[in-house]
């Protein structure tokens, strides 16, 4: 066979490629854009596959593993690619079961198991074993997209090990598939007769079996004293769990072996009752390591979790734009403890109790106990979102996992801590420490400098270090995650040589030819090798310098934009708060997340497998179901920009080149309306003739399923000029510039009129830019950057002066408002544009900050209300939903992400199916079951047109919901 390290011995690539298809109904692909996909998940490696398959059944996974197996082909399982470790990726076949490998088969609510397929989600089995009042209980950061048979591969955890255990705690059952085809189910607890039974069976089974007794006969001293004896011991194989004292629990002993051994087809998990209620204490300490002393005396009272966090990761989520406005207790670090209780009263009583009756190094300098949900959820949030809000050090540095998520028994933490601090100190490292406190489990990200030769040197040398210091802290290298690529070369630092050895031997008696993916924990990989974003060791291509927009986070460093996505996979969601990613949401595709497209972009620049640069049709064909809706940039834990990353790639790829005909139609929109404005009435029945419409769309590469928008009467600048001219608007006042986007002026005036009414009322005189101006947004997202940055000038050049009064500027359509704010400076970096995009407001921000004491009008109303995903990203919601309060409207605003119209995607030919996909997901149906007296609020031009045209329902900007109560308050007025 051939060596499964090598980089030169190849399969016949044909002939496995046959052999694939033949035997397998998914996908079987070896296209570059999907190998490059799939080069790297969550973690600092780059390994690119031979093939890909995406298994529609579990007959399938079979199929591709004999392939492999009459290939000598590495296989390498996959679930949802969120390892930080580096052992979802290699040179094989790569096996992904998250996209299709998601039925839960059974749930039994009396014996309290579920069996599941591999790529079950684990938030949709713990909403499924909801209904039954159970959970399954381990449940990492990463638990709206990890899969099951991910979470069996590197044994996960999550924050609730400290009360239920890890997921070798909670297998009843595997089925497995090994490396030969042959499939083996396995158990969790044998007798001595029972296992005596399985070992004397005939076949594959009954030979592991015996293997497996003889495997414990031979180093059982070692399994007992040289195997630290705590909860997060990850790292290596669990062996011990075979020990006939820990019940022959041959399931529990393959759960962390990442792959190396057998492919998980099915696994039945053990429940666990969810407690009725929780309540969160949060302790503060003065440092990390008084924090983590503290932790023996807090076990004692049986919480359901104990983390930990410092200053440092709340200086990170406040950096990144997303102000925490967390309440804290006084401190630098805290544990956040979870009590659970038969009712909230009874949790929170628990979780006082608890506090009164710490003493000694577990008192906290200050504490609190938060029993509001949305507290709750917003204090989790820090925590879960570590990983990506410490990718960035306070410099811009970036930071790196590798040295993760080292654990050590609980009683040890605050002293290894200490010492892992001098460890960074001596190597002038940065990294925020935050993790499972309660499990003596630490993740960190360190600012190593993996781009260069050098900084690999010293990546190697911390690790080792690193090692060193845990081991002797009675710890292990991994408590969490695995070891990966990024540990396994260290395990022999942290095992006697015999154990080694029985690793070994253990690996062989499942997978003998050294089949699945080899190189992790057996025979391990180098650390330092393979490193995703080593730019040293190829030269930078001519691509990377010729990037258009100013990337000013990123230093101006396009490729340092490109390494922003860390691949934790937060884009790949099913469900929860935010946008991101709407496109993923629908088709469940890797390419149209945000993390595939990002892939796909790195490859791209890199050039081994994406060969042809901004020409690749791959990347084009994955970015054009990117709506733009910036979700991303807010959203995703590293901001990625992924609307700016299209615009581009956009404008780099069809440079001098013929454009679809959207960006012809679309993009010049403004343009368009203006000449349409000069005859409305008759542009709008020319395109509403029989024939005329279809024609019209087609030749503007419109979708034939969309309504043509019709153009206004009249402008409105044309009326509020009249409107001026008749000495009809307010004298008196502050001024403000009023922006006139195209929407508005020239589709639906009767937003800006009703904001002038608003505004006038509020005590301001309202003022216009001169000329006709745009913000570009619609060059932007057809990557026309040329010609939105000739637009933008003009639009600096009108706003400028007016600025420089002082005067505020204030948009209404959200997308033209963000683009003011951020593509603006994008677009036309220097001080002006950045003075102009921090004068631009929100029309409820603005009111906010210069009328706090403006009483709106009253309107006794319910609402529902679509935020739009550009200001969700960029301005916010916050003085949104405050102004909607006050204002007296019950309203609800809508967590139901991107309405799926998003300026020209969902008009745009080809696109209309995803584009009410996304819409259906909730938007649409909330709003056909909403009252017909319950207003529909959405700001956005494209929110509202989706609404109309998939609904029949008027929405209505907030600005003209409030300019009809000031009209029905005057008549008010007027009859009393």
């Amino acid at each position: 066979m051939a060596d499964p390290h090598s980089t030169t011995a190849r399969p016949d690539l044909t002939a496995l490629r046959r052999d694939l298809e033949e035997g397998v109904q998914g996908t079987v692909a070896l296209d570059a854009g999907t190998l490059a996909l799939y080069t790297s998940d969550a973690s600092n490696y780059r390994r690119v596959p031979l093939a890909v398959v995406i298994p529609e059944t579990i007959d399938d996974c079979v199929a591709a593993v004999r392939a492999c197996s009459a290939h000598g082909v590495p296989i390498i399982p996959r679930g949802g690619g969120t390892s930080i470790a580096g052992n979802s990726i290699g040179t094989g076949v790569v096996i992904d079961t998250s996209r299709h490998l998601r039925t839960i088969e059974a749930i039994d609510p009396q014996a309290r198991t579920a069996r599941v397929q591999p790529g079950v989600i684990l938030d949709e089995l713990r909403a499924a074993t909801a209904e039954h009042g159970l959970t399954f209980a381990p449940d990492p950061s990463t638990h709206s997209r990890c899969t099951i048979g991910g979470m069996v591969g590197n044994n996960a955890c999550g924050s609730h090990s400290v009360a239920w255990g890890t997921t070798a705690d909670n297998i009843v059952e595997l089925d497995l598939l090994l490396s030969d085809g042959t499939r083996i189910t396995v158990g969790s607890e044998h007798t001595a007769e029972e296992f005596a039974e399985l070992a004397a069976r005939p076949g594959r089974e009954g030979r592991i079996h015996a293997a497996l007794g003889r495997l414990v006969e031979a180093h059982r001293s070692e399994m007992r004293t040289a195997m630290p004896d705590f909860r997060r011991r990850v790292s290596g194989y669990a062996l011990d769990r075979l020990l006939p004292e820990k019940g022959r629990d041959v399931a529990a002993s393959l759960v962390g072996t990442e792959g190396t051994c057998a492919m998980v087809l099915g696994a039945t998990v053990r429940l666990v009752e969810s407690p009725p209620a929780r309540a969160l204490a949060v302790l503060g300490y003065e440092d990390a390591p008084a924090a983590a002393d503290a932790v023996p005396g807090i076990l004692v009272h049986s919480p359901l979790t104990v983390e930990g966090l410092n200053d440092r990761i709340v200086a990170a989520l406040d950096r990144n734009g997303s102000k925490s406005r967390v309440p804290l207790p006084l401190g630098h670090a805290w544990l956040l403890v979870e009590i659970a209780g038969g009712d909230a009263e009874q949790a929170a009583a628990a979780a006082q109790a608890m506090l009164d009756s710490l003493d000694g190094a577990s008192r906290p300098r200050d504490a609190a106990v938060v029993t509001d949900p949305a507290h709750q959820k917003a204090l989790w949030r820090i925590r879960e979102e570590g990983a990506g809000l410490t990718s960035r050090t306070p410099t811009g540095a970036e930071a790196w996992s590798g040295w993760e998520d080292a654990s050590v028994p609980p009683e040890n933490l605050g002293a290894y801590l200490r010492d892992f601090e001098d460890l960074m100190a001596r190597h002038g490292r940065y990294g925020a420490v935050y993790g499972h406190f309660g499990d003596g489990c630490l993740h960190v990200r360190i600012d190593f400098e993996l781009t260069r030769r050098s900084g690999r040197r010293e990546y190697r040398a911390f690790m080792e270090e690193a090692a060193e210091i845990v081991v002797r802290h009675g710890g292990s290298l991994s408590g969490e995650h695995g070891d990966g690529q990024a540990r396994s070369e260290l395990l022999s630092r942290m095992y006697p040589e015999g154990l080694i050895r029985a690793f070994g031997e253990f690996k062989r008696v499942w997978d003998p030819d050294n089949l699945m993916n080899p190189g992790i924990i057996v025979d391990p990989l180098p650390l330092d090798a393979d490193i995703r974003v080593a730019a040293d060791v190829r030269p930078e291509l001519p691509l990377i310098s010729e990037a258009t927009l100013a990337y000013g986070e990123d230093d101006g460093d396009f490729a340092k934009a490109l390494r922003r996505c860390s691949g934790v996979g937060k884009c790949r969601r099913q469900s929860g708060p935010g946008v991101m990613c709407p496109s993923y949401q629908v088709t469940q595709e890797e390419k149209h997340s945000t993390r595939g497209r990002a892939h796909l972009l790195f490859e791209m620049a890199n050039g081994e497998v994406i060969t042809d640069g901004w020409r690749s049709e791959e990347v084009r064909e994955s970015l054009d179901l990117c709506l733009s809706c910036k979700g991303c940039l807010s959203d995703c834990p590293v901001n990625v920009d992924m609307a700016s990353y299209k615009a581009e790639f956009l404008h780099q790829h069809y440079r001098g080149r013929v454009r679809p005909a959207a960006h012809y139609s679309m993009g010049w929109l403004p343009v368009l309306a203006r000449l349409a404005a000069v005859a409305p009435v008759e542009a709008n029945r020319v395109v509403r003739l029989p024939g005329v419409s279809s024609l019209a769309k087609r030749m503007a590469g419109v979708a034939a399923q969309r309504e043509l928008p019709a153009f206004a009467r009249t402008t409105f600048t044309r009326a509020f000029q009249r409107r001026q001219a008749r000495g009809g608007g307010r004298v008196g006042g502050p001024k403000v510039v009023l922006w006139p986007d195209t929407f508005g002026n020239l589709l639906n005036p009767n937003v800006l009129a009703s904001a002038v009414q608003v505004l006038e009322d509020a005590g301001f005189s309202v003022v216009l830019p001169k000329g006709q101006v745009c913000c570009g947004l619609t060059w932007v997202s057809t990557g026309q950057l040329d010609v939105a940055r000739a637009v933008m000038r003009r639009a600096v050049a009108a706003l400028s002066p007016l600025v420089s009064q002082g005067l505020p500027v204030v948009g209404l359509e959200p997308s033209c408002t963000a683009a003011l704010k951020h593509d603006l400076v994008e677009l036309l970096p220097g001080e002006e544009s950045r003075r102009v995009a921090a004068a631009v407001h929100t029309f409820a921000g603005f009111l906010e900050e210069y009328a706090p004491d403006w009483q709106p009008p009253r309107v006794p109303a319910s609402a529902l209300a679509q935020v739009h995903c550009h200001q969700h990203a960029v301005t916010g919601f916050d003085a949104d939903r405050d102004l909607i309060s006050r204002a007296g409207i019950d309203g609800e605003v809508l967590d139901s992400g991107c309405c799926g119209l998003a300026g020209d995607f969902g008009f745009t030919e080809g696109h209309y199916e995803v584009s009410r996909a996304i819409g259906e997901r909730e938007l649409l149906p909330r709003v056909r079951a909403a009252d017909s007296g319950t207003l529909v609020l959405a700001d956005g031009y494209s929110c509202r047109t989706q609404i109309e045209q998939g609904t029949g329902r008027r929405a209505l900007h907030l600005a003209e919901v409030l300019a009809r109560g000031l009209a029905e308050r005057d008549r008010g007025r007027a009859r009393g």
